[in-house]
């Protein structure tokens, strides 16, 4: 048998970028706890790599491979032809993103094609069960938990900036002096999705729904402090905002690294399940 012309197998590999939003968001909605990162864009503003931040990926329709690339890199659905093709497409321009992000069975393999043109690594998070809760807090939930307000944004940044660096290993801080990172927060707290407990004016739980679809609250950020651990404030502060994530009408979730056996625990307490397996790729 002889080998398909070279143009046939060249437009068979190519990627283009997606502009049927109908399509897009049947994806979306089939995966809906898994697809929150890139839902709250889409479902909000549309397919338009202006409006939100990044491009739209598909080897021949979104309903067989998809892949959203911006700030993070996130491959949403396809084969491992696609995802050798999406990895093609991202090295074919100076790299953008600074992490991977999604279903493990995607981000490794993906990683796997990537690494030798981009270098090793920051951080290899191969193991981060995806959680979701759909049903009411099964442990109390901490009253003192809040709403953080406008005017508390200077004391939150301090337990925000803390938190950041422990979880991902850098200071936001680092190239603008934090003004990126103090405006992701603020708007956040504008918005009424960060949380916290504060003791004299100091936080001491906080949490954040750092990404919301219509259907999906993803909750990130959570953190305790120090002085404060081993009394269940991360339990009962994230019952706190996962209700209120639920009084929204929509799922609770969350990915937590597979080694985290007490934030693991902590999540199963207040009646979290896995649904999937993230995996994370941290390059900067």
């Amino acid at each position: 048998m002889s080998a398909p012309p070279l143009s046939r197998v060249t437009d068979d590999r190519q990627v283009s970028v997606v502009r049927d939003l109908d399509a897009v968001r049947v994806v979306l909605e089939s995966d809906p706890v898994a697809s929150c990162m890139v839902a709250c864009r889409v479902l909000d503003f549309g397919v338009d790599p202006n409006a939100i931040g990044g491009e739209l990926w598909t080897r021949r329709n979104p309903a067989e491979s998809l892949c959203y690339s911006g700030a993070n890199l996130i491959p949403l659905r396809g084969s491992a032809d696609d995802v050798s093709a999406f990895a093609d497409k991202a090295l074919s321009a100076p790299r953008r993103c600074s992490s991977l992000v999604g279903r493990a069975e995607l981000v490794l393999p993906l990683w796997q094609r990537l690494e030798p043109g981009w270098g090793t690594a920051r951080d290899v998070r191969a193991d981060q069960p995806l959680m979701a809760l759909d049903g009411p807090a099964l442990c109390a939930a901490d009253p003192f938990v809040r709403p953080v307000r406008m005017e508390e944004l200077d004391a939150y940044l301090v337990a925000a900036i803390e938190m950041f660096i422990g979880e991902v290993g850098i200071d936001p801080r680092l190239g603008d002096g934090g003004r990126s990172y103090r405006r992701r927060v603020a708007g956040l707290i504008a918005a009424g999705r960060a949380w916290a407990r504060f003791e004299r004016g100091e936080v001491v739980f906080k949490a954040e729904i750092g990404s919301q679809s219509p259907t999906v609250g993803q909750i990130q950020g959570v953190w305790v402090h120090p002085q404060w651990r081993g009394r269940g404030l991360g339990a009962a502060g994230t019952a706190t905002v996962s209700e209120a994530v639920l009084r929204g009408g929509r799922i609770a979730s969350l990915y937590v690294n597979g080694f985290n056996e007490v934030a693991r625990a902590a999540y199963a307490k207040i009646g979290f399940t896995q649904v999937g397996t993230f995996a994370t790729i941290l390059l900067d």
